[in-house]
């Protein structure tokens, strides 16, 4: 057993106990709209940071200084960093027209039928390709009002179709804010957890699709959405998905979307050079908030690890979760149980990463598959979680176009995360990994 101090992990209970109070407070006591999402997340782990600075004793202040500055200058957080702000650049660069341009055309030349079917697919393309599932739930939820108006589907199936599709790309894509987070914090390339999580995410998707296509059989149709599109425009999102899956780095690949889009968008006139560069900086600003929890909680993931209180974490897990497949499981429910605490997949997968790093050691698990486990657990935690980003931002939408669906409305309609989760434990516990896979 390794020399371990159980105390140290005071700071993640002080923010998660912080976290937890102001939200439900400003959700189910205010009524605030959105009230986890009003909760100051930055604040919070500045409190946390605080605790744990106290903790740390027998060092000299300027030598806390030093630990944190050791955390934050990691490697992988710099990396990770630097492309969260190229992908929030990227997003900003290729708009919302893009995305819809993609929806409508797949929508016209699809039968109204299988309609549900298509923004499944829809979905998890722009989700795959903008690296998003809240911006694809914002852009792509009126579409499925109008299919549900004009044909007939139930509200509830259309709206938990395109969350379902959301959460698949959110937990693909090479530029999702997810992925970025658990390969950068595990040490692996993202083509190598890309292929690894295809494994899990390709059985669940294909399943989802065949559930859909055949209640879709089975339904009273009427009718379609027609809308004009511009094709051109997708032209940035397949160049970052060839990119990334053929291997090309992942910087580069940011570099062409960028460089594509602003090019496509300026050609066709779709935006002005102003708003193109305002759009680029409001695209890096709404990735500023991901970027200072990445920076917090690597300054006090070392001075807990300094503290002991990691290496007590593992200890009591090692306990519990005997043999590499419950350690995997161990990684798993880990992850999930910082996302309901924190309502944020990202965050709970920062918060994670350097525990399963460890376990990973430990267990002999490769940094691949511990990626892609962090990875897909926090999202399919996040689907589910009624006080959820994705969940209620969806809500928001059906709400502000006249229609009245609840929380658990959609979460009865999320085949997908539902297969999701048994994929994964199939992954797990039957499909044994490959040797080549198996260096850390």
């Amino acid at each position: 057993m390794k020399k371990s101090n159980a105390l140290a992990l005071i700071p993640i209970g002080v923010f998660v106990a912080l976290y937890l109070s102001l939200g439900i407070v400003f959700e189910y006591v205010m009524k605030i709209p959105m009230g986890f999402y009003n909760v100051p997340v930055v604040v919070a782990f500045l409190v946390a940071l605080f605790v744990a600075v106290i903790q740390t004793r027998g060092v000299s202040l300027d030598k806390k200084f030093e630990i944190m500055g050791q955390g934050i200058g990691d490697k992988n957080i710099v990396t990770m960093l630097i492309i969260f702000l190229l992908a929030g650049i990227f997003v900003g660069v290729v708009g919302r027209s893009s995305a819809e341009s993609v929806a409508y055309f797949m929508l016209s030349v699809t039968p109204p039928r299988f309609a549900v079917v298509v923004l499944f697919i829809i979905s998890a393309f722009v989700s795959t390709a903008m690296g998003t599932s809240v911006g694809t739930i914002t852009l792509i939820t009126p579409i499925s009002v109008a299919i549900a108006e004009g044909s007939g589907f139930p509200l509830a199936l259309c709206v938990g179709t395109v969350v379902g599709g959301a959460m698949f790309g959110d937990n693909l894509s090479f530029i999702s804010d997810t992925t970025i987070a658990a390969c950068n914090g595990q040490g692996c390339k993202m083509k190598d957890k890309f292929r690894t999580n295809l494994a899990i995410v390709v059985p669940a998707a294909v399943v989802t699709l065949i559930f859909i296509a055949s209640l879709s059989l089975g339904a009273d149709i009427s009718g379609g959405i027609m809308k004009e599109y511009d094709m051109i425009q997708i032209i940035p999102y397949i160049l970052v998905l060839i990119s990334g899956i053929i291997g090309v780095n992942v910087f580069i690949t940011l570099l062409i979307g960028i460089v594509s889009g602003s090019i496509i968008m300026l050609a066709t006139n779709a935006v002005s050079f102003p708003d193109l560069l305002s759009g680029m900086g409001t695209g890096a600003s709404g990735m500023f908030e991901t970027a200072m929890v990445a920076i917090l909680v690597a300054a006090l993931g070392a001075l807990i690890k300094h503290n002991g209180g990691f290496d007590a974490l593992l200890n009591g897990i090692c306990r519990i979760f005997k043999g590499k497949k419950s350690g995997q499981l161990g990684i798993g429910i880990l992850v999930s149980l910082m996302d309901i605490a924190t309502a944020n997949n990202t965050v709970a997968i920062v918060m994670a990463n350097p525990i399963a790093a460890e376990m990973a050691k430990d267990y002999n698990i490769s940094n691949r598959k511990v990626a892609s486990i962090l990875d897909t657990f926090s999202c399919i935690t996040q689907g589910f979680l009624p006080y959820g980003a994705q969940i209620l931002v969806a809500l928001s939408v059906v709400n502000t176009l006249g229609h009245s669906i609840s929380a658990f409305d959609i979460i009865a309609n999320l085949f997908y995360p539902m297969l999701l989760l048994v994929s994964s434990l199939l992954f797990i516990f039957i499909i044994p990994e490959r040797k080549k896979l198996r260096t850390n």
